[in-house]
C-alpha cells in the first residue's frame, strides 16, 4: 500500500511579531486524511502556527504549502482559492450576531458560489443538521448555549465541503460534558467524510481520543511528534511536565513566564 501523501507541509517557518520570534523553525507534514493535535500551553505558539496554516499570518521566513501550493508566498488570488478547501472554526466561535444561525452557515456559499437561494438554504440545513442542531437555523447566536455556538461555528466551516478541517481550542470555556460532546462531533466527522483535521488545544483528554497523531509545541520550537502512544511514553522533560500536569517552579525564569503571559 502506498504511502499517503502530505496535504499540508510546512518548511522552516519562522514566525515574529515586531523584534519578538513566535516560532524558531518549525517543520511539519500532516497527512491527508489523518486528525493531527497540536498541543502545548499558552504562549506555546500553537495558535500562531494554525493562523499561519491558513494564511492569516505570513512568516518571517519560511513556506507553508497547502496542496502544493505555498501560501506564504502565493498571490492572494491563489491564496483565497486555496481557502476555499479549508475550513475553520474559531475559538470563540465568531458567529456574526446580527444574523441568524441559518444566514452564518450559508454566508460562504452566497460569496463565492452562484448557487440558487433555495439551494443554499437546503444546503444550510443539512450542515446544521450534521452537526446536531436542526431547525435550528432561524435562531441567532444570542439564544444559543456556548456548546451551540461551537456546533453552528462548525457547521459554518462545513459549508463549502472543504478538505481540511481546523479547529482553535475547540472545548475552551466548556464544560466537560459540553467538551466530551465537541470531542464526539469531530470525531463523527473524521468517520463521515474522511477529511483532514488539525485541530490546536491544551485540553489533554480531549487531544489523546480524537487524535491520530499529534505534536507539542513549546517555546515556539516542536519538541514531540507521533502518535497518542509515541507521546504518552515519551521521556522528553517538558512533554512529561505538560502531560504529568507538574508546575514551573516558583521564582524561576520569571522573564520567560511574562513573555508567556504576552503572547497567550
Amino acid at each position: 500500500m502506498s504511502e499517503k501523501r502530505a496535504i499540508i507541509e510546512v518548511r522552516d517557518l519562522v514566525a515574529a511579531y515586531g523584534t519578538r520570534t513566535i516560532l524558531h523553525g518549525v517543520s511539519l507534514d500532516i497527512v491527508a486524511g489523518e486528525t493531527m493535535v497540536i498541543l502545548g500551553g499558552s504562549g506555546s505558539g500553537k495558535s500562531t502556527l494554525l493562523r499561519h496554516l491558513v494564511g492569516l499570518e505570513r512568516p518571517r521566513s519560511g513556506h507553508v504549502f497547502i496542496k502544493g501550493v505555498d501560501i506564504a508566498t502565493c498571490s492572494p488570488k491563489q491564496l483565497n482559492e486555496v481557502r476555499k478547501s479549508i475550513g475553520l472554526s474559531f475559538q470563540g466561535a465568531a458567529l456574526f450576531n446580527s444574523m441568524t444561525i441559518g444566514d452564518n452557515v450559508g454566508l460562504a456559499l452566497r460569496e463565492h458560489t452562484s448557487l440558487a437561494e433555495s439551494t443554499i438554504k437546503l444546503m444550510t440545513r443539512i450542515k446544521l443538521e450534521q452537526v446536531g442542531l436542526a431547525n435550528y437555523e432561524s435562531f441567532f447566536p444570542s439564544q444559543l448555549s456556548g456548546g451551540m455556538k461551537k456546533r453552528a461555528a462548525v457547521a459554518r466551516a462545513l459549508a463549502m465541503d472543504p478538505e481540511i478541517l481546523l479547529f482553535d481550542e475547540p472545548s475552551a470555556g466548556l464544560d466537560p460534558v459540553l467538551g466530551a460532546g465537541i470531542d464526539e462531533l469531530i470525531l463523527d466527522l473524521k468517520r463521515a467524510f474522511q477529511m483532514t483535521i488539525v485541530v490546536v488545544t491544551h485540553e489533554l483528554a480531549s487531544a489523546f481520543i480524537i487524535a491520530d497523531r499529534m505534536t507539542v509545541v513549546d517555546k515556539g520550537r516542536l519538541i514531540a511528534l507521533g502518535t497518542t502512544a509515541e507521546i504518552r511514553a515519551s521521556t522528553h522533560p517538558r512533554v512529561r511536565q505538560f502531560l504529568d500536569r507538574v508546575p514551573d517552579p516558583v521564582g524561576g525564569d520569571q522573564e520567560a513566564y511574562l513573555e508567556r503571559l504576552i503572547e497567550g
